[in-house]
């Protein structure tokens, strides 16, 4: 998660979750990738971090990998849907004290 941007971090967390870095290196900054919509050669739910890298055959050993590279290629959809953006209180963390409610 301290790497160059554009790198993947790749947690052990209720099973593997891909996250990619979003800041400069040094600075703790990442974006979880909770879904995917499979363009081809996907077998599997890709709906949820945890399925989505057991469907993409992700672990460890993409950690610190590139993003940007030839071999793995993350792209949006050619027409992009309109969105918006909400904050919502963090998920699994009912048992957290004061940081379970808290807004990140």
């Amino acid at each position: 998660m301290f790497g160059p941007p554009g790198y993947a971090y790749v947690s052990l967390i209720y099973g593997h979750c891909l996250n990619e870095v979003t800041e400069p290196e040094g600075h703790g900054s990442s974006v979880l990738i909770r879904a995917v919509e499979p363009t081809s050669n996907i077998n599997g739910n890709t709906r949820g971090p945890g399925r989505l890298c057991r469907a993409l055959h992700l672990d460890r050993r993409l950690n610190g990998h590139n993003l940007l590279s030839a071999d793995l290629l993350i792209s949006p959809a050619p027409e992009p849907a309109p969105f918006r953006i909400v904050h919502t209180p963090r998920v699994g963390m009912d048992r957290s004290g004061e940081w379970a409610k808290a807004e990140l």
